[in-house]
């Protein structure tokens, strides 16, 4: 077995003798994984060398050499609280859960909403910002371990990193993470395309050095002479980069102006104009190649002077010259940065976010207590969830899966008759959480609720899912004003009428003749129809047929709105009288625990005086259950106070009238 080798030296150097041991005793628990003969270095120490450069606080390090994954495979627990705090505790299932989330796939490349939905979610699942940074460390641990790995696993990691790990590094402003991901990533992918660029960049590497250096030197001499104090460095180029500018611009290596590049940042904007003015006083410079990007800031806001001069030996140099006002504003204000470089939309809450960790990544000075005020709110307004076949949806928090079915498509919407989480039924009312995968099981019918639009039920918390539902209704009310329901003055006819029959209408008792008028008289034969079960206090319409008189419907019945010109003039106005009368009603009750839901129903019924004619319970194998109940009931305001109260009973996933 080969020994391990932990490099603590690099770990504990710039540490007081309290936090040596803090980080003493997570490699003491490190080292109960050391045994394992595949196992030659632990995972979390090397992510921990990773971010030691990056002067982050203790409770990160603690965090990145106890997020190990072997650590699960110990025998005893390990009281992660109690030795090292909640804040190192959360950070470890921070990471664990970022280590284990498997949901990019390669035609998200192709799909640049998704790939962008899943950066956002894996941003929003952290509950500290700082488990973020130590999964970028992961990442790039990962990569340098990928030659040992097979061809196809070294093609998917490639790619992801490039799809979703690159971006987000750009986006928090972490640029030593991007170059080395994006790098690392490109040379398994093109191989061939790398070491051509790593081999040009090679042969003019000291060249190009002392060019920059001889630059450096001149302007600085120059700019102290006018009393003008600068920071000037050169800006390295990383293979990535220069291959994407050479097919953006469809140049070879050599023919691109900026493989050298300097930039001045000085104290005060009159001072970048006397600067520019010095450097063209100096050398000899390219016009065309000249960018005022603080008369002209670009559309995210990014101010900078760009030239480019020729120096002794011909070499082109790229300078740009800025405040550090706006440097940190290219740099760390992130936001516009990351727009301009990978095309996306930026928030407010992104904004402060990544500030937040660009404060704790920057700021030495910081006290630990007030790193504690680091807790991510990275996306704390969205939820990102799943469909069956592993899509991304983004909601709004607090969204639940009628929203989820919303977004998915307005009729499955309008559909939407309950629905799983994770493979379990649950209300529709539920709150989904960010990575829950989400199916939805729908009727036939497009039936929406009223009910969904009532903000203190809960059924929906997107305005805009709001919105369709109320459109629904609308347009409902516009098509049913078309039927002509008002006949003030209408004969019966003496002779009989011929197809005066509708689908699936059969009456289901003559009525009391007090109990309905027709066209204000209270003579008139009339009956039910069974295909909409009117009841005291809906709307109602009457139907002339044949032998059964008036048919009396409701005016929302699918029978009556479909109905042809033809037989539209055999529609005439019926309005409930004054006698009291019950009805047969049919409900459906769908619930996701048929134990005890039909003793549980027919309590609540007893209790509120309601008469069961028939009741017919299926069952599932995931032990959801379908009640099918007809009722006795009086009028709609009865009936929709037994349905709110069936709603409220706990297993209950939702309870209709059966249309």
């Amino acid at each position: 077995m080969k020994p391990v080798t932990i490099p603590i030296e690099q770990l504990l150097h710039r540490y007081n003798a309290e936090e040596k041991a803090q980080l003493q005793k997570a490699l003491a628990i490190v080292g109960l994984i050391a045994a394992d003969p595949n196992y030659i270095r632990p995972k979390g120490v090397e992510v921990a060398a990773v971010l030691i450069g990056f002067h982050v606080d203790l409770k990160t390090i603690l965090a990145a050499i106890l997020s190990d994954p072997r650590l699960i495979t110990v025998s005893e627990p390990i009281d992660i609280v109690g030795q090292f705090g909640d804040t190192v505790a959360g950070l470890i299932q921070d990471v664990n859960w970022l280590n284990n989330i498997r949901v990019y796939s390669p035609e998200m490349a192709s799909q640049p909403n998704q790939a962008e939905i899943l950066r956002r979610m894996l941003l929003s699942m952290t509950q500290d910002v700082r488990a973020v940074l130590i999964k970028m460390a992961y990442r790039i641990q990962r990569l340098r371990n990928i030659p040992k790995e097979s061809h196809e696993i070294r093609q998917f990691i490639a790619h992801e990193t490039l799809d979703i790990y690159a971006p987000i590094a750009n986006r928090l402003g972490v640029h030593q993470f991007k170059w080395e991901l994006e790098d690392t990533a490109f040379r398994y992918l093109e191989p061939a395309t790398y070491r051509h660029i790593a081999h040009s960049l090679a042969a003019n590497r000291v060249a190009r050095e002392s060019s920059i250096q001889g630059f450096i030197t001149l302007l600085k001499s120059t700019l102290a002479k006018e009393n003008i104090t600068c920071e000037c460095y050169g800006r390295p180029k990383h293979i990535y980069s220069i291959w994407k500018k050479m097919q953006s611009k469809n140049l070879a290596i050599d023919e691109l102006y900026d493989l050298l590049a300097v930039r001045v940042i000085v104290d005060s904007l009159m001072h970048c104009y006397t600067v520019l003015g010095i450097v063209h006083s100096l050398w000899q410079t390219l016009p065309k190649e000249f960018d005022d990007y603080i008369a002209n800031p670009k559309e995210n806001g990014y101010q900078s002077l760009h030239t480019v001069i020729l120096d002794e030996q011909g070499n082109r140099i790229e300078v740009q010259i800025r405040t550090q006002a706006m440097h940190d504003y290219a740099e760390l204000g992130v936001a516009a940065h990351w727009s301009y470089k990978e095309g996306g939309k930026q928030s407010a809450t992104m904004e402060k976010s990544v500030a937040i960790l660009r404060k704790l990544l920057e700021d030495k000075s910081t006290e630990p207590v007030a790193r504690e005020e680091y807790r991510s709110e990275l996306f704390n307004d969205r939820v990102y969830v799943l469909t069956p076949a592993g899509r991304l949806v983004d909601l709004v928090k607090g969204a639940t899966p009628l929203d989820f079915a919303y977004a998915v498509h307005t009729e499955i919407g309008h559909r939407c008759r309950g629905a799983k989480v994770n493979g379990r039924i649950v209300p529709l009312t539920y709150q989904l959480n960010s990575g829950e995968q989400v199916e939805i099981l729908t009727a036939k019918e497009i039936i929406p609720n009223r009910n969904w639009i009532d903000p203190n039920l809960g059924y929906l918390k997107s305005s805009r899912s709001i919105q369709k539902v109320k459109n629904w209704f609308k347009l409902q009310a516009v098509e049913s004003e078309t039927l002509p329901t008002v006949k003030t003055e209408l004969l019966l006819p003496t002779e009989p009428l011929k197809n005066d029959t509708l689908i699936n209408v059969r009456p289901n008792k003559t009525l009391n003749r007090c109990e309905v008028s027709v066209a204000g008289l209270n003579n008139v034969q009339t009956s039910f129809a069974q295909c909409c079960h009117p009841v005291s206090g809906d709307d109602i319409i009457g139907y002339i047929s044949h032998h059964k008189g008036i048919i009396v419907h409701r005016c929302d019945c699918k029978n009556i709105l479909q109905l042809n010109e033809e037989k539209q003039p055999q529609l005439v106005s019926v309005a409930w009288g004054n006698t009291k009368a019950s009805h047969a009603v049919l409900i459906v009750v769908q619930a996701f625990n048929s134990q005890h839901l039909l003793t549980d129903v027919s309590q609540l019924l007893a209790q509120s005086k309601i008469h069961i004619f028939s009741a017919a319970l299926e069952s599932q194998p995931d032990f959801s259950a379908t009640l099918n109940l007809t009722l006795q009931i009086e009028n709609t305001q009865q009936l929709n106070d037994v349905l709110k109260k069936i709603k409220q009973l706990p297993t209950i996933v939702d309870a209709q009238r059966k249309l």
